[in-house]
């Protein structure tokens, strides 16, 4: 009897210690976190039951339906860039890192809620209609791009080869729509041109070298190297990196690409996100020969992501004590977010928004982007001009009206990069053994 009693006691202090011990830790919980997922979980739930046995059309909805269109909005509500991707989605994204799809050429992003052309990709169909950095899709094949996602807009952009597509876009600067019939064709650019979109590096009279980067593929650093080193052979004197107009692409190509004109060790970019795992460093690896020539960077509006980058980074890094790189043109476009790919266990994934780039000197690029220190702005009619100066056929397209203006068109942009090369190497000549170059002056320029 006793020992009954006893243990009776027992029992009982230990459940009163373990009621009191929950309702601390539960308080505690609750103080900290006063967001609890459960009895919103609970509703969600609740609600998904709602439409599978009341909804008018409820059976024929599936449960993996339902769940992925949640999904789907869930990620859509936190920022432009982060997504909930079906298998099939994942898969055509996988097919990208390779560089080939099909498809119409244009970069595309949600920006201020509208589905917002960031570059035409250089040589494709939207290129070549001369759609524009800036342009609003307002429609797809007839119907209205309002209520589309980003992963929408791409599902219906892309498509076989050969097939036809129509688009309705609208300019914001002049408030004109436009229509376009397209043709996709398989998308596979080389990402490094001379001045004439060929691979040939010829040298300016004064011998300053040219290279634009489209895009930042895996190809893009061993090609880039191949191009230095031509030039490098003739010899160059000065070089002009020309980034308008890319889009972006790989990190790791944007730090190999960065690295060209870093000593070893040199920071070229760090990312920092609300995890501290996603607090990573990338430096300069050394392994080829610091190309130590006086370097102009050229950007616009449409320079984004990996190429905001490259610019942000050679305009912070210093190198034997000199002023690494001049950065001239417009301001870019300010995609400096960084998103991780998430497998998941159906074949479907997460693109998630986890963390920001940030320069050597810690600027954030992301809806900032990264001011030139030389503001030298071209209106969208001179841009597209020099495009289509450029472009093989762009002429000849042309009503014979409009041909003699694009064929005098004139960059103002490399222009004035043209210019400020040939000043510093007057400087460099003018005092013997000067090394250093000051940094330059923010001016602006048209």
């Amino acid at each position: 009897m006793k020992r009954r009693l006893l243990y009776g006691v027992l029992i009982t202090g230990l459940a009163l210690n373990l009621f009191a011990g929950a309702q601390i830790y539960f308080s505690s919980v609750n103080a900290d976190d006063k967001d609890d997922a459960y009895p919103t979980i609970k509703l969600f739930s609740t609600v998904l039951q709602k439409v599978r046995a009341d909804y008018v059309d409820g059976d024929k909805l599936t449960y993996q339906e339902l769940i992925y269109g949640a999904l789907k909005g869930m990620l859509n509500k936190l920022d432009p860039h982060s997504e909930f991707m079906e298998p099939i989605k994942y898969d055509e994204l996988k097919k990208d890192t390779q560089g080939e799809f099909g498809g119409v050429g244009i970069v595309i992003s949600m920006k201020d809620n509208f589905l917002t052309v960031v570059a035409p990709m250089e040589d494709t169909p939207g290129f070549k209609a001369g759609i524009l950095t800036g342009d609003r899709i307002i429609k797809i094949d007839g119907k209205s791009t309002e209520k589309f996602s980003l992963q929408d807009a791409v599902k219906r952009l892309r498509g076989e080869p050969g097939t036809e597509i129509s688009l309705t876009l609208m300019r914001p600067s002049t408030g004109k729509v436009n229509d376009y019939r397209l043709t996709r064709a398989q998308i596979k650019v080389d990402t490094v041109k001379d001045i004439n979109s060929k691979r040939e590096f010829p040298l300016s009279e004064n011998g300053v070298g040219y290279v634009r980067l489209t895009q930042f593929g895996e190809q893009t650093a061993s090609d880039l190297e191949d191009a230095l080193k031509k030039l490098q052979e003739k010899p160059m004197e000065a070089l002009i990196l020309d980034l308008r107009g890319n889009p972006g692409g790989l990190l790791d190509q944007a730090v190999k690409v960065s690295e060209k004109f870093l000593p070893r060790g040199q920071l070229v970019v760090s990312t920092e996100g609300r995890d501290a795992r996603q607090k990573s460093t990338y430096h300069a690896a050394g392994g080829f020969k610091v190309l130590n020539v006086p370097i102009v960077v050229l950007v616009n509006y449409g320079s984004a992501s990996a190429a905001e980058i490259v610019a942000g980074c050679l305009q912070d890094a210093t190198a034997l004590g000199v002023c690494r790189a001049i950065i001239v043109g417009d301001q870019t476009f300010g995609k400096g977010s960084v998103q991780s790919i998430l497998p998941l266990q159906d074949g479907s994934a997460l693109r998630l928004t986890t963390a920001k780039y940030y320069t050597p000197s810690h600027k954030v690029i992301h809806e900032r982007g990264i001011t030139p220190d030389i503001m030298v702005s071209m209106s969208e009619e001179e841009e597209r001009d020099v495009f289509l100066k450029r472009t093989p056929g762009g002429i000849e397209s042309l009503e014979p009206k409009d041909q003699e203006r694009v064929r005098n068109a004139r960059d103002v942009q490399l222009d004035r990069a043209m210019d400020l090369l040939k000043g510093i190497s007057l400087y460099g000549k003018r005092v013997p053994g000067q090394e250093k170059r000051p940094a330059p002056e923010k001016v602006a320029a048209k």
